[in-house]
């Protein structure tokens, strides 16, 4: 961490890390790790911003390691990357919206960077930078599969974020399961070009059961939880990300059947805890999480939820995960 900054603006840092959302773990340790997670925007989706934090409340619970939040509501996100950066051992940037890390960790050679769900081009040169990426083409196909496999209209749907190549990852290997699954069935998208208004989600989505969708997946975060909302006012069926949405939205188990599953939080506890743990760090890469490797799946919810997806399709979708294990099944991609 570089030593330039002046000690009132490092009070002032400390003083509104604190203020901003709250630390994790109990009694800070004078030689504990300490961890600062900036999101571009902010927490509540219920999904991957939200998997993030669990990852870092669960290292601060597990590993006495200190945790600060920064949420940066999409402004300053540059700047706020360097605040963290100067009272940190690690910050961890998640949102495509942080981009500027890549400029702003060689800056800070003694702070390590994790980068989650983004690559950077010139991660080789950057050897305190991590990046994570996912798989999520894996888990859509699995899905798109459900989706169509569950459709009595013979139309499912999907409504995206952005029309980047994380979210056009998701769409390829969504259609590409759907049409798995029923070479027939039509996959609809809308891109709402928004992560935080699940007005404009539920928005979307009702256009897209309008054109006879009747299960559609969320890939859009909070954006994404208006879709839940419509599925229940038009008796339509939806599809979480990232996180296990039955669980993190029980109030629309009635229409989530299942959920592409990103560990995001699970990732993030890794990498850091591998270093508390053992020292180990290794930066300067891309590391890719996929189905193989444990971090994207399909979940149902527990045993209090309810199953609207019926066992032999879950053994059927089983089965599917273990061909795109095993390289049988080639799931496309839009991922460099």
């Amino acid at each position: 961490m570089k030593k330039s900054i002046s000690l009132l603006v490092v009070l002032a840092l400390i003083l509104s890390l604190f203020a901003l959302v709250g630390c994790g773990g109990e009694e800070a340790d004078d030689d504990a790790l300490t961890v600062t997670v900036v999101v571009s925007a902010g927490f509540g989706d219920k999904s991957f911003n939200d998997s993030a934090k669990d990852g870092a409340d669960r290292l601060a619970a597990d590993k006495g390691i200190t945790v600060n939040y920064i949420e940066c509501n999409n402004e300053g996100i540059k700047q706020k990357l360097m605040d963290a950066a100067e009272v940190s051992d690690f910050v961890v940037a998640v949102g495509w919206e942080c981009y500027e890390i890549e400029e702003v960790a060689p800056e800070y050679p003694d702070t390590k960077f994790i980068f989650v769900d983004n690559p950077v081009e010139t991660i080789a040169d950057i050897p305190n930078l991590l990046c994570i990426t996912y798989a999520q083409n894996e888990g859509s196909f699995l899905a798109g599969y459900i989706a169509a496999a569950m459709s009595r209209t013979g139309v499912v749907g999907a409504v995206g974020g952005d029309d980047g190549d994380v979210i056009g990852d998701f769409l390829v290997g969504y259609k590409q399961g759907a049409k798995y699954a029923n070479p027939d069935i039509k996959v609809e998208t809308i891109i709402a070009g928004d992560y935080e208004d699940p007005a404009l989600g539920k928005e979307c989505a009702l256009t897209l059961a309008d054109k006879g969708a009747d299960v559609i997946f969320n890939v859009a975060g909070n954006t994404g939880n208006g879709i839940f909302e419509a599925a229940q006012e038009k008796s339509f069926y939806a599809v979480g990300v990232d996180a296990d949405q039955k669980l993190t939205n029980p109030e629309y188990d009635d229409v989530i059947i299942c959920s592409m599953k990103k560990e995001v939080g699970q990732s993030i506890y890794d990498a850091i805890a591998e270093f508390a743990d053992n020292g180990t760090w290794e930066g300067g890469k891309v590391l890719v999480t996929d189905m193989a490797n444990g971090y994207i799946s399909i979940a149902y919810g527990d045993e209090e939820s309810t199953q609207q997806v019926p066992d032999s399709l879950k053994s059927e979708v089983e089965e599917l995960a273990g061909k795109i294990i095993n390289g049988e099944i080639e799931v496309e991609t839009t991922r460099q």
